[in-house]
């Protein structure tokens, strides 16, 4: 399995993922020019990406959906209800509807609801049949009914999106830090180490912090919140670092 971060934050959102079987696109956002380029960095061809997968249909998540299919003719994996808020899609010949899961080849998809202010907003966890890797962005609270699905996998990469007491005392509106801390929200750095301090477990190697908040977080401070919440909870894993808005995150490789 190799994972790297393209980009992660409110400008635009999208992780590559190969396996032995595919080479996928978690998310589009950004722009087509700022992909082909940062996947180019990495010794990707865009016309070699054979998946994207679509969370949900806000912006940051999709804007360089059209131009980049438009170009690669990719196939895109989302639900109806996602579909039904990306109109321009819908006369799309490469399209893969899902539901719960997607079997691609040796690949398991499994799709996971999550709460967001979205029409439908899903999260994932992929099985490559050795190592596994789970993607939880956007999202205001994890329904435990997911706890077991989510536990023990090869890498995380996890939503720390905000510093609440940097959101409650900054500028954001009121009706907006209202938004962010709602269940439909983001999950703050606190959530974040609480989560991940249930769900770590003896076969994960590394957790990526995905989806800060330019105005009411940073690298640091996520990165710290999140290890003192696994101090309290007494888990020793250290293999942890922030992805960031403008670059690629380190590759990794397993």
């Amino acid at each position: 399995m190799r994972v790297c971060v393209l980009s992660s934050g409110s400008k635009g959102n999208s992780t590559y993922v190969e396996t032995s079987s595919h080479k996928y696109l978690f998310d589009i956002g950004r722009n087509k020019k700022y992909i082909e380029e940062k996947l180019k960095e990495i010794g990707v061809k865009p016309s070699d990406i054979d998946y994207i997968i679509i969370s949900h249909s806000h912006d940051d998540h999709v804007s360089a959906l059209e131009t980049f299919v438009k170009t690669y003719k990719t196939k895109v994996c989302l639900t109806e209800e996602i579909l039904d808020h990306i109109p321009y899609m819908k006369k799309y010949d490469n399209l893969i509807m899902y539901d719960d899961d997607l079997n691609l080849s040796e690949d398991i998809i499994k799709s996971i609801k999550i709460s967001h202010d979205s029409n439908d907003a899903r999260n994932f966890v992929l099985y490559d049949g050795k190592y596994s890797l789970c993607y939880i962005t956007d999202t205001g609270y994890i329904n435990q009914k997911y706890f077991k699905e989510l536990e023990n996998h090869t890498i995380y990469l996890f939503e720390s999106n905000h510093d609440i007491e940097m959101l409650n005392n900054g500028p954001y509106p009121k009706w907006l830090k209202k938004r962010v801390l709602s269940d439909s929200g983001h999950l703050s750095n606190i959530s974040a180490g609480v989560y991940l301090s249930k769900f770590i477990g003896k076969n994960t190697k590394k957790v990526i912090l995905i989806h800060l908040s330019e105005t009411n977080n940073t690298p640091d401070i996520a990165l710290n919140t999140v290890k003192d919440v696994f101090k309290e909870y007494e888990v020793k894993f250290k293999n942890i670092s922030c992805a960031s808005q403008n670059e690629i995150s380190e590759v990794i490789e397993l």
